[in-house]
């Protein structure tokens, strides 16, 4: 456009110089001619160049148009980027959080994987459980058939006792007392053995009778009423029969050197009194099998010996279990009762016999010193014995009544405490009607213990047939007191009853220093409260 105004003005310039001129003006002529076209030709450019110009200035609208729409769409970008570069920091921040989280996972995989382990093995542990509980259950579930068979057989028979027990009520009849049973009848009927000095012995010459447990017989017998001398039946019962005739009935009670153990307690249909004397189990041996001195006395030197032992004894368990444990060898040889025992003893068919020391130790003395055994000191048989030192068991001796009656077996108890008690006191058979004591409070001579021991019946005995309250002074009169007994048992029968175990002389067995003395005295023989 300047272009074109500069040309113009250029022309308008010449025409000027040229109008002012005069003269030769031909040569101008052509001159301006010539510009003439040239400007024509020069307006015909303009024109040209005006279009163009219009039609730029068009498209420049146009274009300014399109370029204010470029910057409006350029403003509503830059919006856009704006907003997408906050979306592009809040996703930035939610991929790191992200990752974070990642990384927590992983190593929370890491570690369930390392518990996975864990419990993988903890699952095999618990099958194999569950294989053995299974195991268990089948065999339980056996057992439980089995239980349940015989809860039936039980039930069964727990209606047919009920139905018994019914039809008994229904009749009137009841169960009576054994106490009652010898008071009808008139009579005791005490187990005992024979064969045993300083327990139960009969003298074969005399007939007499003798023995700890003879005498219990004897202040049982008088306790309830009944004449010592005259009232009481002896039967034999042998070991291995004695709790069958108990339960049989055949006797009332057993006293016979029976050793009161848990077994039998509870199997046996037995209920256990008090232990009138403590024993153990000992071995006598034939010196000429055996000599005591190689021995060194004990049974650990009879390795291999040939062992007479009582059938139905404690004393077989007790010689099987002792040797076992010790490693000593030995041949049982069974018998039947104490005369066998011997009898083998003797003859040398047993090189030793078991049984209870203070059975051991009477046989002894009575084959070294009994006229029943002469013909077999002066025999080829014949050999010196030895005891050895070794107590194989513990076997407190006792009697014993039928389970379920509770009455008598409460009067068996409490006649041995009665005997203990009345040691302990001082009361004899020489004394017990002319000791000085009252029954009265207020009395210079008031002895509270006495009088319980020899005035009261503490309630013992049946409804129909209760203890007579001097129970104890006739017990007193008929054996005395427990010293009294022991001493007539084992020793010479000189015991005052009251000096103690030291003051018994000629004793086969010595009370003093064992068991069986009274607990003032270090043992164990001890009573009750009687009150």
């Amino acid at each position: 456009m300047e272009r074109i105004t500069t040309i113009l003005i250029a022309i308008m310039m010449a025409t000027v110089s040229l109008a002012g001129c005069s003269g030769d003006d031909s040569g101008y002529e052509d001159t301006i001619s010539s510009m003439e076209q040239d400007a024509i030709a020069d307006q015909a450019m303009m024109a040209a160049l005006n279009a163009t110009i219009s039609t730029l200035t068009v498209d420049l609208e146009t274009l300014g148009t399109q370029i204010t729409g470029l910057d409006s769409q350029i403003a509503d970008l830059q919006t856009e980027i704006e907003s997408l570069s906050l979306q592009n920091s809040t996703k930035t921040n939610q991929i790191e959080l992200m990752t974070l989280n990642m990384t927590t996972l992983v190593n929370a995989k890491a570690l369930l994987e390392a518990q996975a382990l864990v419990l993988d093995s903890e699952k095999a542990l618990l099958e194999a459980q569950v294989s053995s509980l299974t195991a268990s259950n089948q065999d339980a579930a056996t057992d439980i058939a089995e239980l349940q068979a015989l809860s039936s057989q039980l039930n069964q028979t727990i209606q047919q006792l009920e139905s018994t027990i019914s039809d008994m009520e229904n009749s009137g009849s009841s169960i009576s007392s054994t106490l009652d049973t010898i008071i009808a009848r008139g009579s005791m009927k005490c187990g005992i053995k024979e064969s045993q000095y300083g327990m139960g012995y009969l003298d074969p010459d005399t007939g007499v009778r003798s023995g700890l447990d003879i005498s219990y017989c004897r202040a049982l017998a008088a306790a309830i009423g009944l004449n010592p001398d005259t009232d009481v039946e002896y039967i034999p019962a042998s070991g291995s029969q004695r709790f069958v005739m108990l339960n049989e009935e055949t006797i009332d009670v057993l006293i016979r050197t029976t050793t009161w153990t848990a077994s039998r307690d509870a199997a046996l249909d037995a209920d256990y009194a008090a232990v009138n004397f403590y024993d153990g189990q000992a071995v006598i041996v034939r010196q000429d099998v055996y000599d005591s001195a190689s021995a060194g006395n004990s049974v650990t030197g009879i390795d291999g010996a040939n062992i007479c032992v009582g059938l139905g004894t404690t004393s077989e368990g007790n010689l099987q279990g002792y040797f076992d444990t010790h490693g000593i060898e030995f041949y049982s040889y069974a018998v039947n009762d104490y005369s066998e025992a011997l009898s083998k003893l003797k003859d040398g068919s047993c090189d030793a016999w078991t049984g209870d020391a203070s059975a051991m130790i009477a046989q002894k003395w009575m084959l070294e010193n009994s006229d029943d055994h002469e013909d077999w000191r002066d025999s080829d048989d014949y050999t010196d014995l030895w005891v050895a030192v070794e107590l194989l068991s513990k076997e407190p001796l006792a009697a014993a009544t039928r389970d379920y009656d509770t009455e008598w077996n409460e009067i068996v108890s409490w006649v041995w405490y009665g005997v203990v008690t009345a040691e302990e006191l001082g009361v004899t058979s020489g004394n017990y009607d002319t000791i000085d004591y009252s029954c009265n409070p207020g009395d210079s001579n008031y002895n509270l213990w006495i009088c319980r021991l020899l005035t009261q019946d503490f309630g013992l005995g049946t409804e129909d047939n209760p203890l007579s309250s001097t129970w104890m002074q006739d017990v007193l009169e008929a054996v005395g007191n427990y010293g009294e007994m022991y001493d007539d048992a084992f020793c010479d029968g000189s015991y005052d009853g009251v000096s103690g175990s030291d003051a018994m002389t000629g004793c086969l067995l010595s009370r003093s220093g064992t068991l069986n003395a009274l607990v003032s005295e270090g043992g164990i023989q001890y009573a009750p409260s009687m009150r």
